[in-house]
Protein backbone atom coordinates (compact mmCIF):
# COMPACT_ATOMS: atom_id res chain seq x y z
CA UNK A 1 0.00 0.00 0.00
CA UNK A 2 1.07 3.30 -0.95
CA UNK A 3 2.72 5.41 2.11
CA UNK A 4 3.95 9.25 1.87
CA UNK A 5 5.32 11.13 4.81
CA UNK A 6 3.55 14.60 6.06
CA UNK A 7 5.10 17.05 7.48
CA UNK A 8 3.48 20.54 9.03
CA UNK A 9 2.71 22.45 7.90
CA UNK A 10 1.92 21.16 4.45
CA UNK A 11 0.79 24.52 3.14
CA UNK A 12 3.11 27.78 4.71
CA UNK A 13 1.08 30.39 3.39
CA UNK A 14 -2.33 31.97 4.76
CA UNK A 15 -4.96 29.38 4.61
CA UNK A 16 -7.00 29.91 7.58
CA UNK A 17 -10.18 28.50 8.98
CA UNK A 18 -10.21 25.12 6.68
CA UNK A 19 -12.81 22.60 6.36
CA UNK A 20 -12.14 19.67 4.53
CA UNK A 21 -13.88 16.74 3.04
CA UNK A 22 -13.13 13.42 0.93
CA UNK A 23 -15.38 12.54 -1.85
CA UNK A 24 -13.74 8.89 -3.28
CA UNK A 25 -9.97 9.20 -3.08
CA UNK A 26 -9.86 13.25 -3.37
CA UNK A 27 -10.19 15.71 -0.51
CA UNK A 28 -11.29 19.22 -1.20
CA UNK A 29 -10.26 22.02 1.25
CA UNK A 30 -12.33 25.53 1.58
CA UNK A 31 -10.75 28.47 3.30
CA UNK A 32 -11.40 31.86 4.60
CA UNK A 33 -11.01 34.69 1.72
CA UNK A 34 -12.44 37.69 3.29
CA UNK A 35 -11.71 40.87 0.74
CA UNK A 36 -9.63 38.70 -1.63
CA UNK A 37 -11.92 38.10 -4.76
CA UNK A 38 -12.51 36.25 -6.62
CA UNK A 39 -13.63 34.01 -3.05
CA UNK A 40 -13.79 30.66 -0.55
CA UNK A 41 -11.09 29.43 -3.11
CA UNK A 42 -11.24 25.05 -3.79
CA UNK A 43 -8.04 23.09 -3.48
CA UNK A 44 -7.92 19.16 -3.84
CA UNK A 45 -5.45 16.58 -2.94
CA UNK A 46 -4.89 13.04 -3.09
CA UNK A 47 -2.43 12.92 0.76
CA UNK A 48 -3.55 15.82 2.23
CA UNK A 49 -0.28 17.37 1.67
CA UNK A 50 -0.13 18.45 -1.84
CA UNK A 51 -2.69 21.07 -2.43
CA UNK A 52 -4.14 22.16 -5.81
CA UNK A 53 -6.21 25.14 -6.08
CA UNK A 54 -8.90 24.42 -8.38
CA UNK A 55 -11.76 26.97 -8.35
CA UNK A 56 -13.44 29.49 -6.38
CA UNK A 57 -17.06 29.46 -4.86
CA UNK A 58 -17.83 32.99 -6.41
CA UNK A 59 -15.95 36.03 -8.47
CA UNK A 60 -17.55 38.56 -6.30
CA UNK A 61 -20.05 38.40 -3.25
CA UNK A 62 -21.82 41.60 -2.79
CA UNK A 63 -21.83 44.84 -5.27
CA UNK A 64 -21.73 47.84 -3.31
CA UNK A 65 -19.31 50.55 -2.30
CA UNK A 66 -17.73 48.54 0.29
CA UNK A 67 -16.94 45.90 -1.00
CA UNK A 68 -16.05 47.80 -4.37
CA UNK A 69 -13.79 49.71 -2.21
CA UNK A 70 -14.65 53.37 -2.79
CA UNK A 71 -16.65 54.12 0.81
CA UNK A 72 -12.61 54.83 2.35
CA UNK A 73 -13.21 51.96 4.75
CA UNK A 74 -13.53 48.64 2.43
CA UNK A 75 -14.30 45.15 4.02
CA UNK A 76 -11.00 44.75 5.63
CA UNK A 77 -11.86 42.01 8.07
CA UNK A 78 -14.77 41.09 7.09
CA UNK A 79 -16.14 39.68 4.04
CA UNK A 80 -16.51 35.36 3.60
CA UNK A 81 -15.41 33.71 6.97
CA UNK A 82 -14.76 30.12 8.30
CA UNK A 83 -17.04 28.00 5.25
CA UNK A 84 -18.19 25.37 6.17
CA UNK A 85 -17.58 22.69 2.94
CA UNK A 86 -19.90 19.66 2.95
CA UNK A 87 -20.55 16.98 -0.17
CA UNK A 88 -24.29 15.16 0.15
CA UNK A 89 -26.32 13.31 -2.79
CA UNK A 90 -24.06 14.64 -5.58
CA UNK A 91 -23.57 18.17 -4.32
CA UNK A 92 -21.29 19.99 -2.94
CA UNK A 93 -22.30 22.40 -0.45
CA UNK A 94 -20.43 25.54 0.95
CA UNK A 95 -22.31 27.68 4.14
CA UNK A 96 -20.37 30.83 5.52
CA UNK A 97 -21.59 34.03 7.23
CA UNK A 98 -20.27 37.46 6.06
CA UNK A 99 -19.72 40.09 8.93
CA UNK A 100 -20.18 43.00 7.42
CA UNK A 101 -23.82 41.81 5.59
CA UNK A 102 -24.93 40.24 8.66
CA UNK A 103 -25.98 37.36 6.32
CA UNK A 104 -25.51 33.44 6.05
CA UNK A 105 -25.14 32.16 2.38
CA UNK A 106 -25.34 28.92 1.49
CA UNK A 107 -23.72 28.25 -2.12
CA UNK A 108 -24.03 24.37 -3.75
CA UNK A 109 -22.63 23.01 -7.35
CA UNK A 110 -22.53 19.29 -8.29
CA UNK A 111 -19.10 20.20 -9.90
CA UNK A 112 -16.76 21.31 -7.21
CA UNK A 113 -13.49 21.67 -10.04
CA UNK A 114 -15.18 23.33 -12.37
CA UNK A 115 -18.81 24.12 -11.76
CA UNK A 116 -20.92 27.33 -11.13
CA UNK A 117 -22.27 27.74 -7.94
CA UNK A 118 -25.23 28.26 -7.41
CA UNK A 119 -25.85 30.94 -4.29
CA UNK A 120 -29.02 30.67 -1.39
CA UNK A 121 -28.70 34.07 0.87
CA UNK A 122 -30.55 32.94 4.39
CA UNK A 123 -30.40 35.93 5.54
CA UNK A 124 -29.02 36.60 9.89
CA UNK A 125 -25.30 36.43 10.75
CA UNK A 126 -24.60 32.57 12.09
CA UNK A 127 -21.34 32.75 12.86
CA UNK A 128 -18.65 29.89 11.98
CA UNK A 129 -21.08 27.71 10.85
CA UNK A 130 -20.84 23.97 10.59
CA UNK A 131 -23.58 22.37 8.11
CA UNK A 132 -24.60 18.82 8.86
CA UNK A 133 -26.60 16.63 6.91
CA UNK A 134 -27.58 14.16 8.93
CA UNK A 135 -29.36 10.84 7.55
CA UNK A 136 -32.74 11.09 8.10
CA UNK A 137 -32.32 13.57 5.06
CA UNK A 138 -32.55 16.59 7.64
CA UNK A 139 -30.07 19.66 7.38
CA UNK A 140 -28.78 21.46 10.46
CA UNK A 141 -26.02 24.31 10.63
CA UNK A 142 -24.63 24.94 14.38
CA UNK A 143 -22.71 27.82 15.17
CA UNK A 144 -21.85 30.78 17.14
CA UNK A 145 -19.27 32.09 20.07
CA UNK A 146 -19.76 30.55 23.42
CA UNK A 147 -23.53 30.39 22.62
CA UNK A 148 -23.94 27.50 20.44
CA UNK A 149 -26.98 27.37 18.77
CA UNK A 150 -28.96 25.08 15.95
CA UNK A 151 -30.78 25.88 12.88
CA UNK A 152 -32.52 23.37 10.80
CA UNK A 153 -32.50 24.36 7.22
CA UNK A 154 -34.72 23.06 4.18
CA UNK A 155 -33.66 19.79 2.62
CA UNK A 156 -31.93 21.60 -0.22
CA UNK A 157 -29.97 23.88 2.60
CA UNK A 158 -31.43 27.03 0.50
CA UNK A 159 -33.32 28.56 3.59
CA UNK A 160 -34.28 28.18 7.24
CA UNK A 161 -36.80 25.86 7.71
CA UNK A 162 -40.01 26.99 8.51
CA UNK A 163 -41.16 25.96 11.94
CA UNK A 164 -37.99 23.94 11.75
CA UNK A 165 -35.84 23.32 15.03
CA UNK A 166 -34.03 27.11 16.04
CA UNK A 167 -32.39 27.28 19.50
CA UNK A 168 -29.79 27.33 22.03
CA UNK A 169 -27.87 24.09 21.68
CA UNK A 170 -25.99 24.71 24.86
CA UNK A 171 -23.34 27.65 26.30
CA UNK A 172 -19.50 26.60 26.63
CA UNK A 173 -17.40 27.50 29.27
CA UNK A 174 -16.87 30.68 30.41
CA UNK A 175 -14.13 30.73 33.48
CA UNK A 176 -10.98 31.21 32.39
CA UNK A 177 -11.79 31.55 28.82
CA UNK A 178 -10.61 34.64 26.94
CA UNK A 179 -12.57 33.61 23.27
CA UNK A 180 -14.99 31.10 23.95
CA UNK A 181 -15.78 28.20 21.84
CA UNK A 182 -16.28 28.98 18.23
CA UNK A 183 -15.55 27.46 14.78
CA UNK A 184 -17.69 25.00 14.82
CA UNK A 185 -16.99 21.56 12.69
CA UNK A 186 -20.34 19.13 12.88
CA UNK A 187 -20.24 15.47 12.27
CA UNK A 188 -22.77 12.42 12.66
CA UNK A 189 -20.29 8.88 13.66
CA UNK A 190 -20.96 6.04 15.07
CA UNK A 191 -24.29 7.18 16.32
CA UNK A 192 -22.94 10.52 18.13
CA UNK A 193 -23.25 14.29 17.04
CA UNK A 194 -19.71 15.34 17.50
CA UNK A 195 -18.87 19.37 17.85
CA UNK A 196 -15.38 20.28 17.03
CA UNK A 197 -14.38 24.16 18.48
CA UNK A 198 -11.77 26.05 19.19
CA UNK A 199 -11.44 28.21 22.43
CA UNK A 200 -8.83 30.23 23.89
CA UNK A 201 -8.00 30.79 27.47
CA UNK A 202 -6.83 33.57 29.45
CA UNK A 203 -5.09 31.90 31.78
CA UNK A 204 -2.81 28.77 31.98
CA UNK A 205 -0.40 28.40 28.66
CA UNK A 206 -3.44 31.37 27.29
CA UNK A 207 -3.13 29.45 23.60
CA UNK A 208 -5.72 28.19 21.48
CA UNK A 209 -7.02 24.91 21.77
CA UNK A 210 -9.05 21.85 19.88
CA UNK A 211 -12.32 20.56 21.71
CA UNK A 212 -14.37 18.35 20.98
CA UNK A 213 -18.63 18.05 22.48
CA UNK A 214 -20.30 14.94 21.29
CA UNK A 215 -23.86 13.46 22.22
CA UNK A 216 -25.89 10.48 21.41
CA UNK A 217 -28.87 12.69 20.32
CA UNK A 218 -28.90 16.14 18.37
CA UNK A 219 -30.36 18.37 21.09
CA UNK A 220 -28.04 17.18 24.07
CA UNK A 221 -27.03 16.64 26.51
CA UNK A 222 -23.13 17.20 25.37
CA UNK A 223 -20.04 16.00 26.72
CA UNK A 224 -16.98 18.37 26.78
CA UNK A 225 -13.31 17.29 26.04
CA UNK A 226 -10.20 19.42 25.10
CA UNK A 227 -8.45 16.87 22.31
CA UNK A 228 -5.47 19.24 21.54
CA UNK A 229 -3.32 21.40 23.05
CA UNK A 230 0.03 22.30 21.46
CA UNK A 231 1.88 24.54 19.75
CA UNK A 232 4.19 22.14 18.06
CA UNK A 233 7.36 23.92 19.37
CA UNK A 234 6.28 27.38 17.71
CA UNK A 235 5.94 30.55 19.77
CA UNK A 236 2.79 28.86 22.43
CA UNK A 237 0.04 29.27 19.12
CA UNK A 238 -1.90 26.73 19.46
CA UNK A 239 -2.17 23.89 16.78
CA UNK A 240 -6.26 24.63 16.53
CA UNK A 241 -9.22 25.16 14.25
CA UNK A 242 -10.71 22.94 11.85
CA UNK A 243 -12.13 19.40 11.47
CA UNK A 244 -11.53 15.84 11.03
CA UNK A 245 -11.49 13.42 7.93
CA UNK A 246 -11.01 9.92 7.10
CA UNK A 247 -9.01 8.03 4.17
CA UNK A 248 -10.03 5.19 1.90
CA UNK A 249 -7.18 2.98 4.01
CA UNK A 250 -9.84 3.67 7.04
CA UNK A 251 -7.19 6.25 8.68
CA UNK A 252 -8.58 9.20 10.47
CA UNK A 253 -6.46 12.83 10.19
CA UNK A 254 -7.67 16.61 11.59
CA UNK A 255 -6.77 19.24 9.69
CA UNK A 256 -6.35 22.62 11.80
CA UNK A 257 -4.10 25.84 11.12
CA UNK A 258 -1.67 27.35 13.72
CA UNK A 259 -0.58 31.09 13.79
CA UNK A 260 2.13 32.21 11.81
CA UNK A 261 2.34 36.08 12.57
CA UNK A 262 2.60 37.86 9.74
CA UNK A 263 2.86 34.90 6.77
CA UNK A 264 -0.73 34.08 8.50
CA UNK A 265 -2.52 31.18 8.89
CA UNK A 266 -0.99 28.04 8.15
CA UNK A 267 -2.79 24.61 7.30
CA UNK A 268 -1.42 21.67 10.01
CA UNK A 269 -2.25 18.02 9.99
CA UNK A 270 -2.47 15.98 12.78
CA UNK A 271 -2.77 12.01 13.05
CA UNK A 272 -6.33 10.84 14.51
CA UNK A 273 -7.49 7.53 16.29
CA UNK A 274 -10.77 6.30 18.25
CA UNK A 275 -10.82 5.36 22.17
CA UNK A 276 -13.86 4.68 23.34
CA UNK A 277 -16.01 6.67 20.41
CA UNK A 278 -13.79 9.62 21.27
CA UNK A 279 -11.64 11.12 18.93
CA UNK A 280 -7.76 11.28 19.83
CA UNK A 281 -5.31 13.84 18.24
CA UNK A 282 -1.77 13.20 17.78
CA UNK A 283 0.74 11.05 20.22
CA UNK A 284 0.82 11.54 23.93
CA UNK A 285 -1.35 15.56 23.57
CA UNK A 286 1.30 16.47 20.75
CA UNK A 287 0.79 17.51 17.73
CA UNK A 288 3.51 15.45 15.85
CA UNK A 289 5.39 17.51 13.14
CA UNK A 290 5.66 14.45 10.77
CA UNK A 291 4.46 11.19 9.95
CA UNK A 292 3.45 8.71 8.00
CA UNK A 293 0.12 7.91 6.30
CA UNK A 294 -1.56 5.38 3.85
CA UNK A 295 -1.78 7.74 1.12
CA UNK A 296 -0.13 8.10 -1.97
CA UNK A 297 2.68 10.40 -3.08
CA UNK A 298 2.01 13.22 -5.42
CA UNK A 299 3.56 16.15 -7.61
CA UNK A 300 3.62 19.03 -5.60
CA UNK A 301 1.70 22.28 -7.45
CA UNK A 302 2.43 25.95 -6.84
CA UNK A 303 0.24 27.86 -4.71
CA UNK A 304 2.29 31.10 -5.73
CA UNK A 305 3.34 31.36 -9.51
CA UNK A 306 5.08 33.24 -11.50
CA UNK A 307 3.62 34.91 -14.65
CA UNK A 308 4.38 36.47 -18.02
CA UNK A 309 0.81 37.54 -18.67
CA UNK A 310 0.47 35.27 -21.55
CA UNK A 311 -3.32 34.87 -22.02
CA UNK A 312 -5.49 34.38 -25.09
CA UNK A 313 -8.34 35.54 -23.14
CA UNK A 314 -9.12 38.30 -20.86
CA UNK A 315 -9.23 36.00 -17.67
CA UNK A 316 -6.07 35.45 -15.13
CA UNK A 317 -4.46 32.28 -13.59
CA UNK A 318 -6.53 30.95 -10.10
CA UNK A 319 -3.56 31.38 -8.14
CA UNK A 320 -4.11 35.52 -8.51
CA UNK A 321 -6.75 37.24 -6.15
CA UNK A 322 -8.08 41.04 -6.01
CA UNK A 323 -7.79 43.15 -3.41
CA UNK A 324 -11.97 43.73 -2.92
CA UNK A 325 -13.83 43.43 -6.50
CA UNK A 326 -12.08 44.70 -9.44
CA UNK A 327 -13.19 47.50 -11.84
CA UNK A 328 -13.36 45.11 -14.53
CA UNK A 329 -12.93 47.98 -17.27
CA UNK A 330 -9.58 48.94 -15.84
CA UNK A 331 -7.38 45.76 -16.15
CA UNK A 332 -6.67 43.75 -19.01
CA UNK A 333 -4.47 40.89 -20.32
CA UNK A 334 -5.42 41.18 -23.79
CA UNK A 335 -5.08 44.72 -24.53
CA UNK A 336 -1.12 44.38 -24.76
CA UNK A 337 -0.38 40.90 -25.35
CA UNK A 338 2.17 39.69 -22.93
CA UNK A 339 1.15 42.19 -19.96
CA UNK A 340 -1.11 42.81 -17.38
CA UNK A 341 -2.66 46.49 -17.59
CA UNK A 342 -4.14 48.39 -14.64
CA UNK A 343 -5.51 51.64 -15.71
CA UNK A 344 -6.23 53.88 -12.76
CA UNK A 345 -9.87 54.83 -11.97
CA UNK A 346 -11.43 57.09 -9.07
CA UNK A 347 -8.04 58.92 -7.03
CA UNK A 348 -7.50 57.02 -3.85
CA UNK A 349 -6.09 58.16 -0.90
CA UNK A 350 -3.17 55.10 -0.56
CA UNK A 351 -2.41 52.28 -2.05
CA UNK A 352 -4.41 50.32 0.90
CA UNK A 353 -7.84 52.22 -0.48
CA UNK A 354 -7.02 51.88 -4.68
CA UNK A 355 -9.05 49.37 -6.76
CA UNK A 356 -7.39 46.85 -8.78
CA UNK A 357 -4.41 45.68 -6.60
CA UNK A 358 -3.59 42.58 -8.45
CA UNK A 359 -2.25 39.81 -5.20
CA UNK A 360 -0.65 36.42 -4.50
CA UNK A 361 0.38 35.32 -0.99
CA UNK A 362 3.35 34.98 1.01
CA UNK A 363 4.83 31.98 1.60
CA UNK A 364 7.65 31.00 4.10
CA UNK A 365 10.19 30.64 5.32
CA UNK A 366 11.35 33.07 3.05
CA UNK A 367 10.13 34.29 -0.65
CA UNK A 368 11.11 36.89 -3.29
CA UNK A 369 9.42 38.48 -6.10
CA UNK A 370 10.26 40.78 -8.61
CA UNK A 371 8.12 42.37 -11.49
CA UNK A 372 9.00 44.63 -14.58
CA UNK A 373 6.87 47.62 -15.25
CA UNK A 374 6.44 50.21 -18.09
CA UNK A 375 5.37 53.24 -16.70
CA UNK A 376 5.70 55.48 -19.77
CA UNK A 377 1.84 56.04 -19.25
CA UNK A 378 1.79 56.86 -16.23
CA UNK A 379 -0.41 60.43 -15.37
CA UNK A 380 0.90 63.32 -13.20
CA UNK A 381 -0.22 62.03 -9.90
CA UNK A 382 0.31 58.52 -10.18
CA UNK A 383 1.37 55.91 -8.07
CA UNK A 384 2.71 52.51 -9.28
CA UNK A 385 4.61 49.15 -8.31
CA UNK A 386 4.72 46.55 -6.16
CA UNK A 387 3.22 46.33 -2.42
CA UNK A 388 3.86 43.92 0.67
CA UNK A 389 -0.23 44.14 1.36
CA UNK A 390 -0.87 44.37 4.82
CA UNK A 391 -2.25 46.86 7.50
CA UNK A 392 1.33 48.41 7.57
CA UNK A 393 1.74 48.13 4.29
CA UNK A 394 5.06 49.22 2.05
CA UNK A 395 5.69 49.70 -1.26
CA UNK A 396 8.20 50.26 -3.74
CA UNK A 397 7.23 51.88 -7.25
CA UNK A 398 6.83 54.72 -9.35
CA UNK A 399 5.77 59.00 -8.34
CA UNK A 400 4.82 60.96 -10.79
CA UNK A 401 4.88 64.25 -9.82
CA UNK A 402 2.22 67.08 -10.75
CA UNK A 403 4.45 68.87 -12.69
CA UNK A 404 5.30 65.33 -14.54
CA UNK A 405 8.66 64.37 -12.77
CA UNK A 406 9.08 60.96 -12.04
CA UNK A 407 10.81 59.45 -9.03
CA UNK A 408 10.97 55.56 -8.12
CA UNK A 409 9.98 55.25 -4.10
CA UNK A 410 9.52 53.13 -0.91
CA UNK A 411 6.67 53.94 0.73
CA UNK A 412 5.04 52.36 4.14
CA UNK A 413 1.71 52.91 5.77
CA UNK A 414 1.58 55.77 8.33
CA UNK A 415 0.06 55.67 11.43
CA UNK A 416 -3.09 57.83 10.28
CA UNK A 417 -3.47 55.21 7.39
CA UNK A 418 -1.50 57.49 4.88
CA UNK A 419 0.97 56.22 2.56
CA UNK A 420 3.86 58.08 3.52
CA UNK A 421 7.52 58.13 1.48
CA UNK A 422 10.31 56.62 3.45
CA UNK A 423 13.10 57.70 0.56
CA UNK A 424 13.02 58.48 -3.40
CA UNK A 425 15.14 59.06 -5.83
CA UNK A 426 14.77 60.76 -9.65
CA UNK A 427 14.41 57.88 -12.41
CA UNK A 428 13.82 59.26 -16.30
CA UNK A 429 13.47 55.60 -17.41
CA UNK A 430 10.53 54.48 -19.11
CA UNK A 431 10.45 51.01 -17.62
CA UNK A 432 11.53 49.68 -13.88
CA UNK A 433 12.13 46.34 -12.76
CA UNK A 434 11.01 46.29 -8.93
CA UNK A 435 11.56 43.59 -6.15
CA UNK A 436 10.39 42.94 -2.43
CA UNK A 437 12.08 40.10 -0.57
CA UNK A 438 10.46 38.51 2.59
CA UNK A 439 11.66 36.93 5.58
CA UNK A 440 9.18 34.71 7.54
CA UNK A 441 11.34 32.27 9.52
CA UNK A 442 10.84 32.41 13.62
CA UNK A 443 8.49 35.50 12.70
CA UNK A 444 11.32 37.86 11.78
CA UNK A 445 8.55 39.07 9.14
CA UNK A 446 10.30 41.83 7.58
CA UNK A 447 10.08 43.17 3.86
CA UNK A 448 13.06 44.88 1.78
CA UNK A 449 12.83 46.82 -1.01
CA UNK A 450 14.43 47.19 -4.21
CA UNK A 451 14.65 48.83 -8.33
CA UNK A 452 16.28 48.57 -11.23
CA UNK A 453 16.71 49.79 -14.33
CA UNK A 454 17.62 46.31 -16.39
CA UNK A 455 16.71 43.86 -13.99
CA UNK A 456 20.69 42.95 -13.00
CA UNK A 457 21.86 45.18 -11.04
CA UNK A 458 19.68 45.71 -7.70
CA UNK A 459 19.73 49.05 -5.58
CA UNK A 460 17.97 48.99 -2.05
CA UNK A 461 15.79 51.75 -1.47
CA UNK A 462 14.05 52.62 1.91
CA UNK A 463 14.15 50.38 4.60
CA UNK A 464 13.60 47.36 6.47
CA UNK A 465 9.62 47.00 6.88
CA UNK A 466 8.53 45.46 9.90
CA UNK A 467 5.19 43.22 9.04
CA UNK A 468 2.53 42.40 11.21
CA UNK A 469 -0.47 40.63 11.47
CA UNK A 470 -3.29 42.68 13.05
CA UNK A 471 -6.95 41.73 13.50
CA UNK A 472 -8.62 45.23 11.05
CA UNK A 473 -6.93 43.09 8.13
CA UNK A 474 -6.99 39.94 9.89
CA UNK A 475 -5.22 38.36 6.33
CA UNK A 476 -1.46 36.78 6.26
CA UNK A 477 0.91 39.56 4.05
CA UNK A 478 0.12 39.29 0.25
CA UNK A 479 2.22 40.40 -2.65
CA UNK A 480 0.62 42.76 -4.79
CA UNK A 481 0.57 44.74 -8.54
CA UNK A 482 -1.21 48.15 -8.37
CA UNK A 483 -1.44 51.28 -9.60
CA UNK A 484 -3.69 54.34 -8.79
CA UNK A 485 -4.19 57.78 -9.35
CA UNK A 486 -4.54 60.91 -6.44
CA UNK A 487 -4.81 63.79 -9.18
CA UNK A 488 -6.96 61.96 -12.44
CA UNK A 489 -8.13 58.67 -13.99
CA UNK A 490 -6.56 57.21 -16.97
CA UNK A 491 -3.15 56.65 -16.47
CA UNK A 492 -1.73 53.13 -16.96
CA UNK A 493 1.02 50.95 -16.45
CA UNK A 494 1.70 47.13 -18.73
CA UNK A 495 3.66 44.90 -16.16
CA UNK A 496 5.66 42.37 -18.58
CA UNK A 497 5.98 39.77 -15.98
CA UNK A 498 6.28 38.52 -12.92
CA UNK A 499 8.30 36.58 -11.03
CA UNK A 500 8.00 34.38 -7.72
CA UNK A 501 10.56 32.28 -5.63
CA UNK A 502 9.81 30.05 -2.48
CA UNK A 503 13.19 29.92 -0.48
CA UNK A 504 13.99 27.66 2.22
CA UNK A 505 14.60 28.39 5.67
CA UNK A 506 18.14 28.74 7.45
Amino acid sequence: MDKTTITSPVIWADVPDVSVIRVGTTFYMVSTSMHSMPGCPIMKSENLKDWELVNYVFDTLEDNDAHNLLDGKGIYGKGSWAASLRYHNGTYYVGFSCNDMNRFYVYRTNDIENGRWERSVLGGLHHDPGLLFDDDGRVYVFYGNGDIRIAELTPDATALKPCGINRLLFETEREGIGLRCEGCHAYKLNGYYYLFFIEWPNSGNRRRRQLVYRSKELLGPYERRIVLDDDMGYLNNGVAQGGIVDTPAGEWYAVLFQDHDAVGRIPCVVPVRWEDDWPVFGAEGKAPRAFEALLPDAEPTPLVISDDFDYAENKLALNWQWNHNPDNRLWSVTARPGHLRLTTGRPARSVEFARNTLTQRTEGPRCAATASMDVSRMKPGDRAGMVALQRHFGTVGMQVDEDGSRYVAMTAAAEDGAEATVERIRYEGGAIFLRIAFDFENSADQAEFYYSADGENWHPIGRRLQLKYTLDHFMGCRIGLYNYATKEAGGYVDFDHFRYCKQSGS
